[in-house]
């Protein structure tokens, strides 16, 4: 799902993505840097380098990473490339029939499903969801229901890494679309130890070529033991 790229054009109405656009102005980008700085420290952990983390068992062969909001899979190709198990996860058909064309993956550890916000499944005692710009699309009634499940899913020492945008970002013009104050940032990773949190603040220029001030929370954390 990623992020979009439209114009503000009236704060009181919600705008419709165009996804097919967007999906076509970001092909071949490499994976963000929050999922590797995620993957990095996954890799850590398993060797026994991360003194803040659960050690993995040796007979824990597979790792199982959901890939919410996949797009046509930058990221979960990163994921793919370094042996994960990855359930990708797209609220548009488009999406996900894009990522299956891909023809730089091994499908053999490759699960894809469309699904909304709104009706999310996941599974239990997963090691890291990666949500790269797509949490924002989240409706503000389903955000809390959705985070819930975000944090259950994940096993006591699993990661999340991904953005959430601040309450000063231009999209919070839009009643459709979650924004999040650095006090209810913060209130969310209660449950975890964060291990990268860095905040953006400027105005910048969307892939579409549309001018947005952008304000983002890139995140890194691991759920308590």
């Amino acid at each position: 799902m990623d992020l979009i790229n439209l114009p503000i054009r009236d704060a009181a109405q919600s705008f419709l993505p165009q996804w097919s656009d967007y999906y076509q102005a970001v092909v071949g980008r490499s994976p963000r840097e929050t999922l590797l700085s995620a993957l990095k420290n996954c890799a850590e952990s398993r060797t026994g380098n991360h003194s803040n983390d659960l050690p993995y068992s040796p007979r824990e062969a597979v790792r199982l990473a959901v890939d919410l909001g996949c797009g046509d899979g930058r990221d979960t190709v990163e994921l793919l490339r370094q042996n994960w198990l990855v359930f990708a996860i797209g609220g548009e058909p488009e999406a996900i029939a894009r990522l299956q064309k891909r023809q730089d993956i091994d499908r053999t550890n490759l699960v894809t499903q469309v699904q909304k916000f709104e009706t999310l499944a996941l599974p239990n005692q997963v090691d890291l969801i990666n949500a790269s710009f797509c949490l924002p699309f989240c409706p503000p009634s389903q955000f809390q229901a959705l985070w819930e499940k975000i944090v259950k899913s994940l096993r006591p020492g699993g990661r999340f890494c991904g953005q959430l945008f601040g309450d000063r970002d231009s999209w919070a013009a839009y009643p459709n679309r979650s924004h999040h104050t650095r006090s209810q940032l913060d209130q969310l990773l209660t449950p975890f130890n964060i291990e990268f949190l860095e905040k953006e603040e400027h105005p910048g220029i969307t892939a579409l070529g549309e001018e947005k001030y952008w304000h983002i929370y890139n995140i890194v954390a691991r759920r308590k033991n």
